[in-house]
């Protein structure tokens, strides 16, 4: 009975000592942000919880249909930006702050003070916690500082060049190929999101692993064992990458009693090891032998491996770390790609008129060449246009915000004529929703899909091309204007920008093009609606059924499902 009292005990007690500890260090944190000098809210609960992360949408959207919308149920989320563009920073400032009982959050939504920011990496770097939940095999160069990072960049820097950007390039326009003669087999397509996972991670398997795999589509998907074949492992791993992130790889290859669909994770990451494990001890008896991977066949694994072999002590990557970011690389390309893509499609979906500009760049670009003598290097930088839709659809929904804090230290920034003195720990923002649909940078239109922004013809002294059909802007006539800078973060700035910025570039102009040159896509109507009301319903569909999970991405895009024609 003792024992019993005392458990209640325990129960009741437990809850008032976490509420108790988060009042303290929320307090603590409103004593600071009042003598910062800027605007900030309060939160009762921190942005980086674990268990709110899981369930704030559903319990904040119950607290608001009870109590109305408040700061609470306007900020205490995660990917709160998206919807708020720049609203906060034109009620509060340039810089404002929000106070929460783990960290303080300054947002900064000006150009020039976020160019100051990624200027100062030594004074402002990249908060390494916030990428160590993706070391799930090993450090990566997302989750390291100091020497340790600028040894990993500079190894990591021989993964990304040309000769690999070609293979990207010949691998997307195969892939897509496949893909669109999948699509016009069908009457309608509900899995855009699905295929782009495929094609990604097609490119990647062939880049990252040297290994082709032919495009499968969701109703052609193969039921191959994760532990038989390193595509499917990998893929198991992407889609269930929050679960692996949350409860550690370790927990599903060391608990036979987990469910079916849990031990198969398992039984994936550890194929998925031992598929990078055979590959790099091949690699090192290449280097060992001197017989290394010809050029022409390097992958990113085996060039990571031989940099690493060829270093000096100290310098090269460990094992687990080129494990790391292998995995980093597939993760950050995989889903960032397939996401941007799918909201790209729907957005060019729901306007045929840019359908029509791409595909006048590219008919006078490729002709009507065959796809498989499309040449990279000729061709890839005349496709500006195709260009100018990624730009435009990152400028709208980044995939991945960009943080900094202050780490230790106590540093100055000057916002305005004010100088703000940080203290440790303050996380920083650079507000990529905000900073990227200014209408002070970005112009009226700002939160209109335009890709045409980017574009200016060269023949009309420097004025931009407004007119998405306008016969006579050329591509060789056209520029692709490069955003002013701190005002587009979609990679990130500075010296830790993304790395993969030129690949990521490659994959999606070559799939773009091979889908637009020759095909359109169109918004199946739902019984009684125009073609004007169908377009309107997947730009709603956008907008308000878009949100963050891991990454900003389109939540439900097969509730529009679309149809691919010939031209």
């Amino acid at each position: 009975m003792a024992v019993l009292s005392l458990l209640l005990w325990g129960c009741l007690l437990l809850p008032v000592a976490v509420a108790s500890q988060t009042a303290q260090h929320l307090y603590r944190n409103y004593c600071i942000a009042s003598k910062i000098g800027v605007r900030f809210h309060v939160l009762p609960i921190s942005h980086l919880n674990r268990f709110w992360m899981l369930v704030d949408r559903a319990v904040l959207g119950h607290v608001k249909r009870v109590f109305g919308e408040s700061t609470f149920t306007r900020y205490n989320w995660m990917g709160w930006e998206l919807p708020d563009r720049y609203s906060s920073h034109h009620e509060l400032g340039d810089v404002f702050m929000l106070v929460t009982p783990g960290r303080n959050w300054l947002y900064i939504g000006h150009p020039d003070v976020v160019v100051d920011v990624v200027r100062r990496r030594d004074d402002f770097p990249r908060c390494v916690e916030l990428g160590q939940v993706l070391d799930v095999f090993g450090p990566s160069v997302g989750s390291v500082e100091g020497q340790r990072w600028a040894n990993q960049r500079k190894i990591m820097a021989s993964c990304f060049n040309e000769r690999y950007n070609e293979t990207v390039w010949s691998e997307s326009i195969s892939q897509a190929n496949d893909m669109i003669r999948y699509w016009l087999a069908r009457s309608s397509i509900r899995t855009t999101a699905d295929e782009a996972r495929t094609l990604s991670l097609d490119v990647l398997c062939k880049v990252g692993f040297g290994k082709s795999f032919g495009f499968e589509g969701s109703e052609e998907a193969s039921g191959t064992s994760p532990s038989e074949s390193y595509k499917q492992s990998l893929q198991l791993i992407l889609e269930n990458c929050i679960l692996i992130i949350a409860m550690g790889p370790r927990f599903f290859t060391s608990m036979p009693w987990l469910p079916r669909k849990w031990r198969q994770v398992g039984e994936a990451v550890t194929a998925f090891r031992k598929f990078m494990t055979d590959m790099y001890e091949d690699e090192k008896r290449r280097v060992s032998s001197g017989t290394s991977s010809a050029a022409g066949t390097r992958t990113f694994l085996s060039s990571l491996a031989k940099a690493s072999l060829n270093a000096k002590d100290g310098e090269g990557l460990t094992e687990q770390e080129i494990y790391g970011n292998i995995f980093v690389i597939n993760f950050a390309g995989h889903d960032t790609s397939a996401h941007v893509f799918t909201f790209a499609v729907y957005f060019l979906a729901a306007n045929p008129q840019v359908q029509d500009w791409l595909s006048e760049e590219l008919k006078q670009v490729l002709g009507d060449s065959s796809p498989d003598q499309w040449d990279y290097y000729a061709q890839f930088p005349r496709l500006k246009r195709c260009l100018a839709v990624l730009y435009e659809t990152i400028r709208l929904y980044t995939p991945v915000p960009v943080t900094k804090w202050t780490k230790d230290k106590t540093q100055t920034l000057v916002v305005g004529d004010k100088s703000l003195v940080l203290p440790p720990n303050t996380m920083m923002c650079l507000a990529y929703s905000s900073l990227q649909t200014d209408p002070r940078w970005w112009g009226e239109d700002s939160l209109t899909w335009r890709p045409s922004r980017f574009i200016r013809s060269s023949t009309k002294s420097n004025q931009e091309v407004h007119n998405p059909q306008c016969p006579n802007t050329s591509s060789p006539e056209e520029e692709f204007i490069e955003p002013r800078r701190g005002t587009f973060v979609g990679w990130s700035e500075g010296t830790r920008d993304c790395p993969g910025r030129k690949f990521s570039q490659v994959e999606f102009v070559a799939t773009v093009a091979s889908l637009f040159r020759d095909h359109t896509v169109a918004p199946v109507p739902l019984k009684g609606e125009t073609d004007e009301m169908s377009r309107q319903r997947v730009l709603d569909l956008i907008k308000n059924d878009s949100g963050m999970v891991l990454l900003q991405q389109m939540l439900h895009p097969e509730r529009a499902p679309l149809v691919w024609r010939k031209r």
